[in-house]
């Protein structure tokens, strides 16, 4: 697959048709300084037949770095409980920026039926199409097989290597402030600041608030990283603050041609907590 964004339109026609190997998932998730939880939000209005799927249920949780990708077979079992098999078409949407992580995620195990909805959750409410409220409707459990592809992943040695040695563009989704040092990290006890030889590309620049946050387009999207002098070409790491808007800049980097880019999962929660790599903070402003 290819066309990785399915419009509202489209999801709209197919929910009415009621596939039966179809799965829709509402990924939203809050950074922990937010003091709230995503599935509340379900509960409140997700799009009919939706089920939720929460990102720390399919991470790794014997990890000292957060969201981290999990072994095959906890993602396998947790998956397959939403009713998901290898067979199946799977949608996902958020209400900000997780289901390129979770597009990610799928593609890193093996599974290359899976499309985000572009614009997600907010373009569905302003559409005014229906909601549907509380817990998802009765789901059977299915077997999904999962298996990690080769080359999805950047280790911090690699990314260690690549600050070293130059060559790699290292491409960091977070926001200006906190890439430059001047802002919290977002995470107790993790400072902020950036790896030396990183180029800031705000994950936020890449959705288009006047088209209801849909994606930009592919030109646009190159017209940021060039404005960056990010040279997406060749071999590129995507970093942010733990992994999860790091995937919307490689959604567009593919989106442009170049799908060989890797994901460095620990990101800054890991690279910021170790004393052994470098760090830069800037005096000033993005």
């Amino acid at each position: 697959m290819t066309n990785w964004l399915i419009q509202t339109e489209e999801l709209s026609t197919l929910l009415e048709n009621r596939p039966g190997n179809v799965v829709v998932l509402d990924c939203s998730w809050y950074l922990p300084e937010a003091g709230k939880h995503a599935r509340d939000d379900f509960f409140a209005g997700h799009i009919p037949g939706a089920r939720f799927i929460d990102l720390g249920d399919i991470s790794d949780p014997n990890s000292p770095y957060v969201n981290m990708l999990p072994a095959a077979d906890l993602f396998a079992a947790q998956v397959g409980l939403l009713g998901i098999g290898n067979e199946t078409e799977v949608i996902v949407y958020d209400a900000g920026y997780v289901s390129c992580r979770l597009w990610w995620m799928f593609r890193t195990f093996g599974h290359d039926r899976v499309r985000i909805l572009n614009g997600g959750w907010r373009k569905w409410k302003a559409e005014g199409r229906p909601v549907e409220t509380g817990e998802s409707r009765p789901i059977e459990a299915r077997s999904f097989s999962a298996r990690l592809a080769v080359g999805k992943v950047a280790t911090v040695d690699e990314v260690h290597a690549a600050v070293d040695t130059g060559g790699t563009t290292i491409v960091d989704a977070r926001t200006a402030a906190r890439f430059n040092g001047l802002e919290g990290s977002g995470y107790p006890g993790v400072a902020s600041g950036y790896m030396p030889s990183a180029t800031n590309t705000p994950w936020a620049r890449f959705f288009d608030p006047d088209r209801n946050f849909e994606f930009v387009t592919p030109e646009k999207a190159r017209t940021i990283f060039e404005e960056a002098n990010a040279d997406i070409s060749g071999d590129v790491i995507t970093t942010c603050g733990s992994g999860v808007t790091a995937c919307i800049l490689g959604f567009m980097i593919e989106q442009l041609g170049n799908p060989d880019w890797r994901l460095y999962d620990g990101s800054w929660h890991e690279w910021g907590q170790r004393e052994d790599l470098p760090k830069l903070i800037k005096q000033s402003g993005y």
